[in-house]
């Protein structure tokens, strides 16, 4: 499905490049190539003007930022440009394409089951996933789907691609590494089924408290994700004190989606700060990959290999 609807808002983008390319032409004479040029110019100022106004929703919105983690002004635009790439990458490139699945012949490390956030799918992995594969780590990134459905409603799809992954991998248990709403689904997952197939649960810019920013989205999870709406009042009071305990929260002070970005802080999880990485960067920056790693590298190894590994498909 989100396929589709990035196939035509590429389209759509292309369409407007093209018709500001020819308006160019008739009204200053310009010839082809800078007329064009002007049309992407145009597209792309428009896309970073809405990551603009996403930094500048997120700042009002905003927890206060520490000391060690405030940014030069060239600091800022690093963080907008690199941010601006990354979102231009997962939805230009990257997730008209989705991740494959692995299985790591030999893998010492427990698999890794790869969920993504709000309006994204596998292809958000793209990056990550070429660092497990270097790893020798099994991993499976599934589309939750439909897009704006109740959070809820993909726990199903968590539980069918844990026992898939499980399988194909020969191992007692995953690693759930999550991005932003799908750090949810996992905790989510783990009210309804427990953590006996779970070894550690890794999220990346999860608001696990909510967002300002969840008032313009669209769907019934994007509701969900309102600032302590109820539904995550009702999953902070289900959780388990052990479950809490095998989560690791790594969030960023200048996420640019999730406001105040305190809302990532879970009592009784770990948690890692950092700064300088918006929220879609999180899943691509290897200051974030490396943590993911080491996590991964640190859980028990009764979680690791047991039987002949399947296939994934």
């Amino acid at each position: 499905m989100l396929k589709r609807i990035l196939i035509v808002l590429l389209l759509v983008q292309a369409a407007a490049a093209l018709g500001v390319a020819l308006a160019a032409q008739r009204a200053w004479n310009f010839d082809w190539w800078p007329a064009l040029a002007t049309g992407v110019g145009a597209v792309l100022a428009l896309r970073l003007l809405i990551s603009l106004h996403n930094f500048y929703l997120s700042w009002r919105a905003g927890s206060a930022v520490p000391p060690a983690f405030r940014l030069s002004p060239l600091g800022w635009l690093r963080l907008v440009l690199y941010e601006f790439h990354a979102s231009l990458a997962a939805s230009s490139i990257h997730m008209l394409h989705g991740t494959a699945p692995h299985v790591a012949a030999g893998g010492a490390r427990p698999p890794v089951l790869l969920l993504h956030g709000y309006a994204c799918n596998s292809g958000y992995w793209t990056q990550l996933s070429a660092r497990l594969r270097r790893a020798g780590i099994s991993h499976l990134a599934p589309d939750l789907e439909p897009l704006g459905a109740d959070i809820d409603h993909y726990v199903a799809q968590v539980q069918a691609s844990i026992e898939q992954l499980c399988a194909a991998a020969g191992a007692r248990q995953v690693v759930i590494v999550a991005h932003s709403m799908g750090g949810l689904v996992a905790r989510a997952y783990l009210r309804r089924h427990g953590d006996a197939r779970v070894a550690r649960v890794i999220t990346l810019g999860t608001p696990h408290h909510g967002t300002a920013l969840a008032s313009w989205g669209l769907g019934r999870n994007a509701a969900q994700m309102r600032h302590h709406s109820a539904w995550l009042q009702a999953l902070d009071a289900a959780d388990a004190n052990s479950q809490r305990g095998m989560i690791t929260s790594i969030y960023s002070h200048h996420d640019n989606i999730v406001a105040p970005q305190d809302s990532s802080l879970l009592t009784g999880a770990h948690h890692v700060a950092v700064g300088a990485i918006g929220h879609v960067a999180l899943g691509r920056h290897p200051a974030i990959a490396r943590h993911v790693l080491a996590e991964i590298a640190a859980v028990p190894l009764a979680a690791r290999r047991v039987d002949s590994p399947g296939q994934l498909r």
